[in-house]
């Protein structure tokens, strides 16, 4: 999930001088709004220490008109609090409707504290969980508006930030910092989890990448407009600063042309002729006697296949297949859904193909279509493919409880690969079944996919579940990287020792 707001994503002091006040305008003209109507607005500043949360929340105070703002911080429950339920001292602050309430920590900070410090068990925490997911039903249904902000630093970041003598900001150093950054990893676990259980519909978490404090400060400014505009309905007249479909668990960004995920993805990677044949042999080779140890064990393994047109899937899906006994596995190629399958939840033409213990079933694109072409094309519509990111999760989630390998794989190559291999299926007899009307039409839609993917990351790359960004601009080193990470998910299954 979180890898997704680790790419290095920065704004000049140029470009924020000149988008600062426009975002400035647009918070307040919307608060404008927002008093005249019957809403409120929670905003919950949440994320690892060091990430700047109070830089935020002093930004938060200068755009928006302090009149009608009120910001909490919980820090130590005082005596009043902690002799009534947990959620009074939250209750006690809820905002009158016009108004805004900034809550510095909110009702997850406790229970994922407790959580990372081992003073929760997994079924208490998920109950705590619960009930904050309940506890925002119950205010969105009575009117409030609740934007949810998760600051991310990496682990390095969050070190550096530790170490720094910066004269700036060490005033306002949190004092939990060097705390948290002993549970850095445990802290990322457990938020996680809390993110994927509570992100809902109509209370979705927003992650914002926080290494770089301007460009921290503008995606706060792009969520908390769109959060508005899309609560508030926008007006004729009003200028959209961010005409992106925004989706829950939303990693923010500031444009349609920034970094994204795949941009992190080094496409240089190659390997020789020989160096690719030697290592070939010797994992297909592993891999062989692995799927039979996997067949004896009664484990099953799901190995799915998503990426560009032309990213090549099927070639290393049959590097794969070569290696293993074809009595072991099944490839399920998923085009567009047939009448029977429309008929039904989109999930069951997968459910119906897991396989039985001690086999492997390989899909050739898969349920995240939802999130992807479907999206992208308008085949379904956004609150559709918003809630098809949980659905996603929970059967995953039951997939690995059940202890089937779970691998995914995007196959990633830039755009100027991909025109060369389309013109090369365009003159290749062999290859030119290969090419359809609708890989160029997809071609033309890019960006969009290329957000897609950044929010499909954000939302399912999850702990036990993580996406294998795959290199593939030259196949041979594609081939090895799947081949390698296929190997390596099934000794780990097996219980045996990495090579």
């Amino acid at each position: 999930m979180f890898e997704a707001a680790e790419i290095g994503r920065t704004l000049a002091k140029e470009e924020f001088k000149k988008l600062e006040p426009k975002i400035h305008h647009q918070v307040l003209q919307l608060q404008q709004r927002l008093r005249k109507s019957d809403k409120s607005l929670v905003i919950i500043i949440s994320g690892v220490e060091g990430a700047g949360k109070g830089e935020v929340v002093d930004r938060l105070n200068r755009w928006l008109d302090i009149r009608d703002v009120q910001t909490h911080a919980y820090w130590e429950e005082t005596d009043e609090e902690s002799q009534r339920p947990k959620f009074w001292r939250f209750w006690r602050d809820i905002p009158m409707r016009g108004t805004v309430a900034v809550m510095f920590g909110s009702w997850y900070t406790k229970p994922l504290i407790d959580a990372a410090f081992d003073r929760l068990n997994e079924a208490e925490f998920d109950q705590a969980l619960t009930r904050n997911r309940e506890l925002e039903r119950t205010l969105t249904d009575g009117g409030a508006i609740i934007l949810k902000l998760w600051f991310h630093l990496p682990k390095d970041e969050q070190k550096n930030r530790l170490e720094s003598e910066a004269k700036v900001s060490k005033f306002k150093k949190s004092p939990l910092l060097e705390e948290f950054s002993k549970k850095y990893d445990t802290f990322v676990k457990v938020s996680e989890h809390a993110l994927q259980f509570t992100d809902t519909g109509d209370t979705p978490w927003h992650i914002i990448e926080a290494t770089d404090p301007r460009y921290r400060d503008a995606a706060v400014g792009r969520a908390l407009v769109k959060c508005l505009e899309r609560s508030l309905g926008s007006e004729p007249d009003q200028v959209d600063p961010a005409p992106a479909e925004p989706s829950s668990i939303e990693l923010v960004q500031l444009n349609d042309a920034e970094l994204t995920i795949l941009d992190a993805v080094d496409l240089s990677l190659t390997l020789t002729e020989k160096e690719y044949t030697q290592r070939l042999l010797s994992l297909q080779a592993e891999l062989h006697d692995l799927s039979w140890q996997l067949h004896k064990a009664k484990r099953n393994a799901v190995l799915l296949f998503e990426g560009w047109d032309a990213g090549g899937k099927g070639s290393a899906i049959r590097r794969l297949t070569q290696a293993i006994d074809a009595r072991l596995y099944r490839v399920i190629p998923v085009a567009a859904p047939t009448d029977e399958e429309k008929g039904r939840h989109y999930l069951w033409r997968f459910w119906r193909h897991v396989p039985r213990a001690g086999y492997i079933t390989i899909y050739d694109r898969s349920w995240y279509g939802r999130v992807l072409v479907e999206r992208v094309e308008g085949f379904a519509r956004r609150e559709e493919w918003l809630r098809s990111y949980q659905e996603i999760n929970e059967f995953e989630d039951q997939l690995v409880d059940h202890g089937v390998v779970l691998c995914k794989f995007w196959l990633h190559i830039s755009e100027d690969e991909q025109l060369r291999r389309f013109k090369e299926r365009e003159i290749e007899p062999r290859k030119q079944h290969k090419i359809t009307d609708e890989d160029w039409r997809n071609r033309e839609k890019w960006d969009d996919y290329k957000l897609a993917v950044n929010d499909m990351v954000a939302h399912t790359s999850l702990d036990q579940t993580p996406w294998t960004l795959v290199s593939g601009n030259d196949k041979l080193n594609a081939r090895i990287q799947i081949l390698e990470t296929v190997c390596g998910a099934l000794r780990n299954a097996l219980g045996l020792p990495p090579l």
